[in-house]
């Protein structure tokens, strides 16, 4: 005699409660509840130590501050769930920082051309790295190091190695660095707007399923008619647009266009965060949920810091180790063995 199983309910099955339910508990999955203990205990740490770490206006700081990086980060995931990587997003956002002031300067302080010239140079910047990776056939990490360099380097030439321009003498570049709405500062509503865009592309989409599953097997997918080719530069030149957001949001915060200086080290940072919020480096897992709270996490621990007097480049070194223990929480999880050990 054969056995008789239960068939499982169907989705359409469940009660109209059940779903919505379920997706809040899965985006509470255990990575995001350990990075909400580690921020309660960096908060409850620095709050203790200074009396004006927890306040209003230094809340505001930390979200000001990490607006630019959560704005890579939010796409550095992307590329990461792809299967890709791009190390080159600070140098981006460093020539769309010069473009951006220089044009505005070009065009008689008209922010709007200085926008402009600045998303379109992010694009094409953004649109080459992903024609290089998928036509020349280079390694992910060799050609956005490559871009690491050649942009930051494009970048000196452009401004002689010097801050450009000068904006805040012009209303629109205040309001996006300095101004608030509903008690928020801009620059955050902005990182709002596109995290929240790229999440509802990712996850309710056929785009964000094909772009999962290109991360997870290529193969597979490549065999399941999804034109890769087509996906991964689309990808990049999507980062390519939204480091020149960050860019112009640089601008605007510092009030000049700057080379380097607010945009070196921002690539590791967007990196650790990605990492820290559960992408896997090798593709097909991740969310924006998590890397928006490991931005937050990093946001609080280096003004903590600074607000301690600690020297900055103790945070360099933290970034550091917060990027390898992610990586090593995650090949523990996938069970992966040691290098150079039998399986």
């Amino acid at each position: 005699m054969s056995a008789t199983t239960t068939p499982r309910p169907s989705a359409k099955d469940l009660p109209a409660g059940r779903p919505g339910a379920r997706a809040l508990l899965g985006s509470l999955n255990g990575q995001n509840l350990s990075l909400i203990g580690a921020l309660i205990v960096v908060l409850a740490l620095f709050g203790l130590l200074n009396d004006n770490y927890l306040s209003l206006s230094n809340m505001q700081v930390i979200a000001e501050a990490a607006t630019i990086t959560g704005l890579l980060a939010v796409v550095q995931t992307v590329v990461i769930i792809c299967g890709g990587l791009d190390i080159s997003v600070g140098s981006q956002a460093g020539v769309a920082s010069v473009v951006s002031a220089m044009a505005f300067t070009s065009s008689g302080a008209n922010p709007f051309a200085g926008m402009a010239a600045a998303v379109g140079v992010g694009g094409c910047v953004g649109l080459l790295n992903g024609v290089i990776i998928v036509y020349g056939r280079v390694n992910p990490t060799i050609a956005t190091l490559a871009g690491l360099a050649a942009y930051k380097g494009l970048a000196q030439l452009l401004s002689d190695g010097r801050a450009q321009g000068y904006v805040l003498n012009d209303d629109v570049f205040v309001f996006l660095g300095r101004g608030k709405i509903a008690g928020l500062p801009v620059m955050v509503w902005i990182l709002i707007l596109v995290a929240l865009a790229v999440h509802l592309l990712l996850k309710y989409t056929d785009i964000g399923r094909n772009v999962y599953a290109i991360g997870g097997n290529d193969t597979a997918a490549r065999l399941a008619g999804i034109n890769i080719n087509k996906y991964l530069v689309s990808v990049y030149a999507l980062i390519g647009v939204v480091a020149a957001v960050a860019g112009i949001l640089l601008t605007a915060r510092t009030g000049s266009g700057q080379p380097t200086s607010g945009s070196e080290g921002l690539e590791l940072k967007a990196i650790t965060a990605a990492a820290l919020g559960g992408c896997a480096l090798k593709g097909g897992k991740g969310g924006i949920g998590g890397t928006l709270l490991a931005v937050a996490l990093l946001g609080c621990l280096e003004n903590g810091l600074t607000v301690e007097g600690i020297n900055a480049f103790w945070q360099n070194v933290a970034q550091g180790a917060l990027l390898v223990v992610a990586v090593v929480i995650q090949q523990r999880r996938s069970g992966e063995r040691a290098v150079g050990l039998p399986a």
